[in-house]
């Protein structure tokens, strides 16, 4: 990795990332095994000191993810512990759809890359274990958080995230691996429906704190052969955090237990 965009030794105000070449290397995650790795709870250290933010969350974390393209559920399994609740992989797979009418593959064409899948809109579609474009989007996301009695929102705004965090709720959001530059695809739905989203390095994180330089994000992917040193807890200023959420739509859930009556 360029040591330009090495997510170490982070300190306020000195985490500036940028494009770092096209995503075409493929921001591939470590293998997994066959099975589900267990959920091991770490604390690791906050990058600054929490009252110095607006707004910040602390969020639970877990130590890797559950398979090899797994990140929408890892990062859910964070914010529904940070709330109370104890949950399986196999316990949140149970309460999304699957959307196994195709598996998910890709075309280059003269008007760039199509992804061909199931409806991400409503479903998770692809092998976790082994296909790179496996994923979901927040729309099939709220699905489990709503089946474990949390409040869910959709945001799409700088504006919203910060409401939210004032107001106690984490933001789950699809980026990209380590906010780099990334490929854009084209991902189309057997209904023929067509979403923007990013190609090789699709992932999901949680947005938990914020100020006016940029957000804390919770990342539970921590280190892998991508890289060595990425840090379960970061920093990325507002720019660079807008642009690489905006390759995913802006996709993003605000959620937390529901306000009192």
């Amino acid at each position: 990795m360029d040591d330009r965009y090495s997510l170490h030794r982070l300190s306020r105000r000195s985490l500036t990332l940028g494009a770092a070449g096209l995503a075409a290397s493929f921001a591939l995650h470590p293998d997994r095994s066959s099975a589900a790795a267990p959920s091991v709870e770490i604390v690791p250290p906050p990058v600054s000191d929490p009252a110095s933010y607006d707004a910040y969350v602390p969020a639970a974390c877990k130590a890797g993810q559950f398979f090899h393209y797994t990140c929408e559920f890892d990062a859910a399994w964070a914010v529904l512990k940070t709330y109370g609740i104890e949950t399986t992989f196999e316990e949140q797979l149970n309460a999304i759809k699957i959307d196994r009418r195709l598996e998910p593959y890709y075309q280059e064409t003269a008007n760039g890359v199509v992804i061909y899948g199931g409806d991400i809109t409503r479903a998770f579609s692809g092998d976790y274990t082994g296909n790179f474009l496996a994923r979901t989007t927040g729309a099939g996301m709220r699905h489990v958080y709503k089946r474990f009695g949390l409040r869910v929102t959709h945001v799409h705004t700088r504006e919203r995230i910060e409401q939210n965090l004032q107001q106690g709720r984490l933001i789950w959001i699809k980026t990209t691996v380590d906010f780099k530059d990334w490929v854009p695809a084209s991902w189309i739905t057997p209904e023929g429906e067509q979403l923007e989203v990013a190609f090789s390095n699709d992932h999901a994180a949680i947005v938990m704190g914020y100020d006016q330089w940029g957000v804390v994000i919770r990342d539970v992917l921590g280190p892998t052969d991508t890289n060595w040193e990425r840090p379960y807890e970061y920093e990325v200023d507002w720019d660079t955090f807008l642009r690489c959420w905006g390759a995913q739509g802006s996709d993003g859930l605000a959620v937390g237990p529901h306000d009192p009556a």
